[in-house]
Formats: structure tokens, sequence, C-alpha cells
């Protein structure tokens, strides 16, 4: 392999490996910022990032750095969305930040050999302090209780892209795909709805787009209504 070759696949390592940079310098300084950082290899999207401040003022980055792009799906680009983020939300992220000290200690589960499930970094920044853990799995309830709501917020933002495409090259795969979302949320997989709450209602009132799909998209709707 030539030298010319080796300097992106080196930085192809490097993205994989690092966290994503800079993210406690977005938004308002004045305010202190927690950060959820996942890589994964495995999944889609194989990293992501969500930065959030008290005011609910939130970012929503994703990325697949070593993963080729994929011809029947959205294209594997990095993506970004800022977002409005529920103040029961934001309320809790920050009380269970509090309740895990902040991130200073090492929460990893380190007891006996555990499934890996991707390398999670949390991380709070403010004017005076600037503490992060890393960890695969923790048995700590704040630090279990932020991973599954930072991983629903993904979940929920990733569906609504795929949605978006769906609704524009395969409008009979927007059943299915609603279908799943509907699973995903009695299993409590999905959360903060109202990020993808217009692209549902413009599906629920779309006279082109099956009547089931529509109903589905009316009960997300609902769904997300009834948990405010």
């Amino acid at each position: 392999m030539t030298r010319r070759l080796l300097l992106p696949a080196l930085m192809l390592v490097l993205a994989a490996a690092l966290p994503a940079q800079n993210a406690t310098h977005w938004g308002d300084p004045s305010l202190p910022a927690i950060t959820y950082d996942v890589f994964w290899e495995a999944a889609t999207p194989q990293a992501y990032t969500i930065t959030v401040q008290p005011t609910g003022k939130a970012k929503y980055m994703s990325r697949n750095p070593t993963k080729p792009p994929d011809s029947n799906g959205p294209q594997d680009e990095d993506y970004e969305l800022e977002f409005k983020m529920s103040p029961a939300s934001s309320e809790k992220i920050f009380a269970l930040a509090r309740q895990a000290g902040y991130f200073n200690g090492d929460f990893d589960y380190k007891k006996h050999a555990v499934a890996s499930t991707g390398k999670k970094t949390l991380s709070y920044a403010d004017a005076d302090h600037h503490f992060h853990t890393t960890y695969n799995w923790s048995e700590n309830s704040a630090i279990d209780q932020l991973t599954r709501l930072f991983g629903g917020i993904s979940n929920t933002i990733e569906n609504g892209r795929r949605l978006q495409f769906l609704r524009r090259f395969d409008k009979l795969g927007l059943e299915a795909a609603l279908k799943g979302m509907e699973e995903m949320t009695q299993n409590e997989n999905l959360a903060e709805i109202q990020i993808i709450a217009p692209l549902l209602e413009n599906i629920a009132n779309d006279s082109s787009v099956l009547n089931i799909a529509r109903a589905r998209a009316r009960r997300l709707l609902a769904k997300q209504a009834n948990s405010k």
C-alpha cells in the first residue's frame, strides 16, 4: 500500500477511536452542558453524540466513520440536527448527572465480562468543571437511565431520517417502518418523539400514503402528546 493510501486509512481509524470533538463548546458557554458520545462499529449509526444544556437546547450528531455506503437506505453521511428537548427530559438528565456525581468517577462494570454494546462516554462541563466517564455497561442506576434515554433519542431521530427517505423513495415501506416504531415505543426504546412530530403529521395527512401507515403515524403522535 502506498503512503498516499495509508493516510486516509489512518484517519478513519482515528475518527472511530475518538469521541466527537468540541461538543462541550457548542451552545451558550455560560451554561453547563452534558454530552453523551457512543462508538459501536457493529451498529447503525456507528457513532453518535448528543449534547444538551439546561434550557433544553440540544444537538445531535451521527456518523459512520468505517462503514461503506448503503445503497438501500439513507446515505451514510455525517448528520447534524439541533432540536429542543422537552423540559421533563432535560431536567431528568441534569438530575441524573447530579446523582452520578457529574460523572467524576469510574462507572464501568468490571465484576465479570459482559457483551460489548459500544464505547460510551458521558461528560459534564461548566465554567469550573469538566468531568467524564467512559464505560461499556454500568450497574449504576443513574448512568443506566441516561444511557437508555439518550439511546431512545437517537432511535427517534434515526427513525425519522428513515421515514424521510421512505416517504420520498418508497412510500409502501412506510407502514413497516412505522409499525416497528410503534413496537419500539411499547418497549420504551424511543424518546422525545416530538422531535419528528412535524414529519409524522405530514405522513398522517398525506393522502398518497397507505391508510394503515397514516393511522400508525397518528398513534405515534398521540403517544407523544400523552407523554407531555
